[in-house]
């Protein structure tokens, strides 16, 4: 296994989501053991936020995006676009202290039911991440389509197309962690 830290975000909620699948496909073939994100944290609310100040979850969230030598997510796509957890996400770290997301290197991806295979999804999270300026990877792309059919029992990809693709990101991300 690697040295390097790599944190995985699923913007699923859901155990058994495909895009945790492909998280966790993406750190093996990374060659690391991922720190997991959690992003059920509460809704954002600027009341809240004056209030309570930052919620424990988000600041936790955003400490490991900052010590993490990079990051993989993977986002579904709903209703045409990034899901709502991972766009509360990341509005409430770029409340925290700092930009833990700036020049991070930063791989997205995701699975969906359909043949598009989320690439809404991931042209929506890469305006969403804009801001932040990270170091998004611009490919290859990864949407894996018709995702219920791509794992097997073992929740690993199946499709060696899929699988040789998203080695090739990970040599990518490492080599940028290295750059």
């Amino acid at each position: 296994m690697s040295d390097l830290s790599l944190l995985v975000i699923s913007g699923s909620l859901r155990k058994g989501s495909f895009n945790r699948k492909l998280m966790h496909e993406a750190a093996r073939l990374f060659g690391a053991d991922p720190v997991v994100a959690d992003l059920d944290v509460p809704l954002y609310n600027g009341d809240v936020e004056e209030a309570d100040g930052i919620p424990p979850k988000v600041q936790t969230l955003a400490d490991q995006i900052a010590a993490a030598d990079a990051v993989v997510i993977s986002c579904p796509e709903y209703n045409s676009g990034l899901s709502g957890v991972m766009k509360n996400a990341l509005d409430w770290v770029s409340r925290t202290e700092g930009n833990p997301w700036a020049d991070k290197p930063v791989a997205i991806m995701s699975a969906a039911a359909g043949r598009a295979g989320g690439a809404r999804s991931q042209n929506a999270l890469r305006l969403a991440m804009t801001p932040f300026s990270p170091c998004l990877l611009t490919g290859p792309e990864i949407l894996i389509a018709g995702a219920a059919n791509e794992f097997d029992d073992d929740d690993r990809l199946t499709n060696e197309r899929y699988i040789a693709s998203l080695s090739k990101l990970m040599d990518k991300l490492r080599a940028e962690v290295a750059h």
